[in-house]
This record gives structure tokens, sequence and C-alpha cells, in this order.
């Protein structure tokens, strides 16, 4: 055997120890002659350079420095997932499903929902191309060095694979693993972790790779998203990942009904403590691909799948003070300031009181012993009051009249359950506010400025809005706290390139109340520019495709603001983008405007997304659903019977992939 051969040999022996080990449980070899073998590695691949390969077993141990993570945008979006508390709940949703499906049987597959951090790993020809974290669904930051450090993650795969794919999990910090790393910072005399979780999260975005090695992350996988893939079902999607050497959980489990849904909550509500993991649900999701496709999804999660929470720990402990924030908006959010306890996994110090209707609701007050319980797990809040255990004399909590920050008397608007600070040109925290959302990663994303920076010239007098940022010049930043040369240039520079920023953010980056990212974009699609978006009336805007009235009286609202003209004004004449810019297709042509369709079915020559975007491309609209509305519905293997019958009764005409193309290739 060459030394090529041999380098091979030992690279494919350990990699099969390392599946044995991580990902079956079931290790072959002693942890000494797997460190041997591993020595023997080393030497031959440091004796004979020519033959390294990173994705080599010697190349997990880390030892790569990331100063800076890069961000990658996703080939197909990583969507959150609906909530939800109860059977009831789990039911309804079933209930909107038949609907849309017609009345066919539904098959689900049924896993834990495990409490780490997403992320997206991409295999070309069998090999881990990148890593990438789910940071706004979006776009996220690589970190493949880092994932690579991991064991129960291959570098290889074995089996009959597809070419390319992306496979999404949980990177995890296992209790046991977490409890040793505590215990160690403890003997130090350092502070230990608060929760699994976050210091897995943490971990992921260590620059010396060496050091996220030394930490005993896992991941565990849960979705195969790729073209032409090898099943037609979720669960044997599972299967296949198992085969490929995924370390896929055990305990997902196909059920044919609502019935072995309820039963398999049931069990893991109950022994979800045995597990060597944190979970804190389950996630149910439609196990035909088919069924999925035809369902789709919203504007942030899949139709598909459904998380089931269980049911939240309470702690009680007592309430110290209330005090009040003022957000962007203006808005009030009053907050308990509370004796520290420890509720799932964190040490609880503070929880939302929500609104003043809340706090006369509960009767809540001062030195009362309080329900607190983590909302879905992440937003501690008052649940109750123990009455029995108040205090003698204490009174009833008055809430706040004027704005803690600047002093202007608060006003509630009728049908609103909060209170709102009114001095929108003059209260420091709304201004602040605004400009950190303006600067934030869904907005303008502007490199090199935080929060804390924004607040930090807020308070230097060097800015007053957002448009003030375009106007900062270098000699300003450097006498500020902590602004050395390099960092105020990176600053400067950063500020520059969001000039760069696309219409539909620019928008949502301004801050018009109640208009999110979804929203920004149909109204940028829409009407293009600011200028036309500025003038438009009530009854234009609310005929906007899921533009309500609430949303239009606000876009009127900021607009009639005479500062936020003026900065706008200011935005124009630094060049920010406050026009769409349209990409130009040398194949679009105008054949199909006024014409709305709706997709259904599975096609040869298109994918889905690729049809929706030759409808666009030529003018027409795609439609979600069928309605008096559709011109046609183009039909492909297994449309949806629901569909086909709500097409049918409304006369709609159903047209093949081969009609469409026909349509596109008439003069």
């Amino acid at each position: 055997m060459d030394t090529q051969q041999q380098i091979q040999s030992l690279r494919d022996e350990l990699n099969g120890h390392n599946y044995n080990y991580y990902v079956l449980d079931n290790p072959t070899i002693s942890d000494f002659e797997f460190d041997q073998k591993l020595k023997q590695l080393e030497k031959l691949e440091q004796e004979n350079p020519q033959f390294f390969d990173e994705h080599s077993p010697t190349q997990r141990v880390g030892g790569a420095v990331t100063k800076n993570f890069k961000t990658l945008v996703h080939e197909n979006r990583m969507y959150s997932l609906d909530n939800s508390y109860s059977k009831d709940e789990v039911r309804e949703w079933e209930a909107r499903m038949q609907r849309a499906l017609g009345n066919v049987p539904i098959e689900y597959t049924c896993e834990l929902k495990y409490d780490g951090a997403s992320m997206n790993l991409t295999y070309e020809n069998g090999k881990l191309l990148q890593a990438v974290t789910r940071g706004d669904g979006f776009q996220g930051d690589e970190v493949t060095t880092n994932i690579k450090t991991i064991k129960s993650i291959p570098l290889h795969l074995k089996g009959d694979f597809p070419q390319k794919f992306d496979i999404r999990g949980e990177i995890i910090l296992p209790l046991a693993g977490f409890q040793k790393m505590n215990e160690e910072l403890v003997e130090l005399g350092l502070p230990p972790y608060a929760n699994p979780r976050n210091t897995a999260s943490g971990s992921l975005k260590l620059q010396d790779s060496a050091e996220v090695a030394k930490r005993p992350l896992d991941c565990l996988l849960y979705s195969i998203v790729g073209n032409n893939l090898p099943f037609k079902t979720h669960f044997d999607g599972l299967e296949h990942a198992r085969r490929w050497g995924f370390k896929v959980p055990k305990e997902s489990k196909l059920a044919r009904n609502l019935d072995e849904v309820f039963a398999f909550i049931d069990y893991w509500d109950t022994h979800r403590h045995d597990l060597p993991y944190e979970t804190d649900g389950v996630v149910v999701k439609v196990n035909s691909l088919h069924q999925q496709e035809e369902l789709g999804y919203t504007a942030k999660s899949p139709r598909w799948a459904i998380a089931y929470k269980f049911k939240s720990e309470q702690v009680f402990t007592v309430l110290n003070s209330i005090s009040y924030q003022v957000g962007r908006t203006g808005a009030i959010t009053p907050v308990a300031n509370l004796e520290p306890v420890q509720l799932a996994g964190t040490v609880v110090k503070r929880a939302s009181l929500h609104n003043a209707d809340q706090i006369e609701k509960l009767d809540i007050r001062i030195g009362d012993t309080v329900a607190v319980e983590k909302g879905g797990e992440i937003i501690p809040k008052i649940i109750a009051v123990d009455v029995a255990k108040r205090p003698v004399g204490s009174q009833p909590t008055q809430y706040l009249t004027h704005c803690p920050e600047c002093q202007t008397p608060l006003i509630r608007n009728e049908g609103e359950a909060q209170h709102y600070c009114p001095n929108f040109c003059g209260c420091p925290p709304q201004i602040i506010g605004r400009i950190q959302h303006y600067i934030s990663r869904k907005a303008m994303d502007i490199e090199g400025l935080g929060g804390e920076t924004v607040a930090l010239l807020y308070h230097n007098g060097l800015v007053k809005d957002y448009a003030d940022l375009y106007e900062l010049q270098i000699d300003q930043l450097l006498p500020l706290d902590r602004m050395a040369q390099k960092s105020a240039e990176n600053l400067v520079n950063g500020i520059a390139q969001s000039k760069n920023v696309p219409f539909e953010r620019v928008l949502y980056a301004i801050g018009i109340r109640y208009v999110g990212e979804t929203v920004a974009k149909k109204l940028a699609k829409h009407y293009k520019n600011i200028d036309n978006l500025q003038s438009a009336g009530l009854l234009d805007l609310m005929l906007v495709e899921e533009i309500g009235e609430r949303i239009a009286q606000s876009v009127i609202e900021f607009f009639e603001n005479q500062e936020n003209r003026l900065i706008i004004e200011r935005l124009k004449k630094y060049g920010v983008q406050l026009e769409r810019i349209e990409t130009v297709n040398p194949d679009a042509t105008d054949k199909l405007v006024g014409k709305t369709f709706v997709v259904s079915g599975v096609f040869e020559k298109f994918s889905r997304d690729g049809l929706k975007k030759a409808i666009e491309d030529n003018g027409g609209k795609v439609g979600s659903s069928i309605s008096a509305k559709t011109d046609y519905v183009v039909a492909g293997e297994n449309m949806g019977p629901a569909k086909l019958e709500k097409a049918n009764q409304l006369k709609v005409a159903i047209i093949s992939e081969d009609d469409f193309i026909q349509m596109l290739n008439e003069n």
C-alpha cells in the first residue's frame, strides 16, 4: 500500500469510528486506540502535504481563526414555525389544511423540538461545502470552520446521495456537557454559563475554532431541502439522511392521524426530562412532500408544520419595583423588576407587564409574590399574584402619567392597550430607537455601527435622526470612547455602502408603524418609489394586496409629519435608494398582463418557483388561492382536489404546463 492509499485508508477508518461513536452511540474501539490512529494520520499528512484534504478527520481539532464571519444569503429561505399551546389549536390547524387540500388523508411526522441554534448545511458531491446560521431566515453567518469541529456532522457522506442539497438541524449542547463546562468554570472561580442554548449559539461565533472543538457540541438533523430528492415523504427523507451518515434523532415518529400525534405529544411531555438535551415541544409536519408543496407558506412560516409547545415552567418570586421603557414608536412598556429566580435554565430578574390593563387585571402591586413563566420559553411574564402573601398596607399600582424620559404627558388612543409618549421629535429613546431600527440587520445593515454606538452618537450631539448618519466625518468620531481610526473608517464606509440597499429594505428601515418587512416589499413593488407612496390616499393604499386600514392610516400619518418629510428629502440628497430598481429579464414580455394564475401540482419542465417566475416575468400575477379573480389554474400532476373543485365551481380555466408554454410562444 503506497502512502496516499495508507492516508486514505486511515481517513476512511477514522470517519467510520467517528460515525459509530457520535452518531450511533456504539463505539467499536477504545478512545486510546482512536487517538493513536489519529496521531498516525496527522504524522503522515504532515510528512506528505501534497495529500492535504480539508475534510480529513484531523481537521476537526480546529485551529483556524475567523475574525469576521461572512454573511451569506440562503438559497432556500429558513422559515420560522407557528406555535400552538393546546390540542384544539392543532385540530384547527388540521381543519385549515383539510379545507385547502380537500378531504384527503393526511399523515404526519412528529419530531421533538430541540432547543439550540438552527443551522443550514450544504453538501456537494458528498462533501460538506458550507455551514450557515439561520440568521433572519433570508441570510446568516458562515461558520463552516467551527462546524467542522462537531464530530456528529459528517464531512463525507456515504451511500447514494443527491449531487447537491441542504440539510437543516439544530446545534445543541447536551446537558451533561453543559454541566461539566460549568463545573470547570466554577472551579476556576469564573461565573457559569446561563443555559445550554445560548452557550451553543455563542460557541458558533467564537473566532478560534480550536476553542469550539473543546466544547461538546452536537447536531441533530431534521429536514432536507433540494431539487430532485430521492423520496416523496418527510419521514422517508429522515431515513435517507440516517443512511447517508447524519445524526437524525431516533425519537421521530410517523403518525397516521391526530390521535397518534397527541399520543406522541403526551408521551414526551412526561418523558422529555429523561432526554440528554433540552426540548420545549413537538414539531408536527405533514408527511407528504407533495401536500407540503400544495399548502405552501405564509409570509413567516410553512402552512404544513406547527410547533406544539409544552406548558411553560412556573416559579414564584417577589416584585421589587416597576419601571417603564420607551420604544422607538413612543409605546410605553411597564417592566417588573423581580427578586432574581431560576426559571427554565436562566436567572430571571425582569418580566414584561405588557400594559396598564394587565396590571389592573392582575392587581399587581409592589411587594407582591408573583407567578412567573416564560412565554414560549423565551420572554418571562407575570401570570398571577399570590394575594395570600400580599404585604399588609400595600397600595394599588398607579400607572405612569408622564414619559419617564422627557416628562411629556402620556396619551392613550381609543381602542389601544398601550400608552404613548407623543414627543416624536424630542424624546431621546424614541430618536435613538428609530436610528437603531434604521441600521439594524434586516433594514440597512450598516457594518461597524451598533446600538450602543448610536446612543453614543446621539448623546454627543452628532446625530438627531437617521439622515444625520450620512454627514458623519471620521474626525468627528475619533474623540468618542473606544473609537479608533480603523473603527471610525469602517463606520463611515459602512454608512456609505448602505446607499446601495434596495428600496424595499429602506422602506422598512424608515420605521413606519405597522410596516414590517413583508408589507414594505408589497408597498415598494406597488408604488415603485417613495414619491408615489407619499402621495397615495387612504383608499388607494387599502386597494394594495394585504394592506388594511390600520396600515394605510399609519403610512399617511407618517408622511403627514413634516419632520419625516424633511428627513426623506435629505435621504434622497445623500443618494439612498428610494426607488425600486427593476431587474431586467431579456426574455420578459407583457403577454400575461392583467391575468392572474394559480399554480397547483408537480411539473416536468418547470419547478413550481420557476413557473411562478415565468408568469411574473411575462406580466402576470400569481395568486395563492383560487377566487373569482383567477383567470387560469396551471395544473400539474397530483393537483390538489380542493383546488380542482374550487376551479370547477368558479368556472376558472384549467390549463396544463404545455398549454402555458404554448401561451407564452404565441405572437
